[in-house]
């Protein structure tokens, strides 16, 4: 049975049995808005192809160090080869999971101890987008061995104006890994400006 998380809540991340988890992948969600109104609204309901990118910050002593720990779309894989992300949804559109990260606890090498999940829109600024106008916005975290979910966070938040969005971090305290439950909003117009928050 998924742990249903709070807001700033954190929990050991373990298997059911109580074992160490080795593998672990990273759920993210969200869908649009539907926008109504207008001469056509009994018709027609429009979505405004928001393009939301999940990234992770591949942190050591709780920093960000290089620009090579950034995993993303454009570097999909890090070079402990611990962490892999399997590529951009554009729209959101869907069921599920939009991006799915994997990692591999076991290989992370043990100079990195935090990882930053963050989602941000694309191009935001230009488009006049916000997170305002997606929902269902959610984190997940699943036991890859056994394909069970451990934990969930559904991001509930008022999110008007916000073009950014640190949802939660998975980091390594006393050798057990744990999940922290963020989902602070930003004005961080792109990636790197979130980035330059754990430099």
């Amino acid at each position: 049975m998924a742990v249903n998380l709070q807001k700033g809540q954190r929990i050991n991340l373990t298997k059911s049995d109580g074992s160490k988890l080795s593998k672990i992948m990273v759920g993210l969600g969200w869908d649009e808005v539907e926008n109504k109104g207008g001469f056509f609204s009994s018709i027609f309901s429009s979505k405004s192809n928001i393009d939301c990118d999940a990234s992770v910050l591949v942190c050591r002593e709780g920093k960000l160090r290089s620009s090579d720990d950034i995993v993303y779309y454009h570097n999909l894989n890090h070079s402990s080869g611990a962490v892999k992300h399997m590529g951009d949804n554009l729209t959101g559109e869907g069921e599920g999971d939009d991006e799915q990260i994997f990692v591999n606890l076991d290989k992370l090498p043990e100079q990195y101890d935090k990882l930053v999940f963050v989602v941000n829109i694309y191009d935001a600024v230009e488009r006049k987008q916000h997170f305002g106008m997606i929902k269902n916005a959610f984190i997940r975290i699943v036991d890859n061995d056994t394909n069970t979910e451990l934990c969930r966070y559904n991001l509930s938040d008022d999110y008007e104006g916000m073009l950014a969005m640190i949802v939660g971090e998975v980091y390594r305290k006393n050798g057990d890994w744990k999940f922290n439950a963020i989902g602070t909003g930003t004005k961080d117009a792109g990636l790197s400006d979130l980035a330059r928050r754990y430099n």
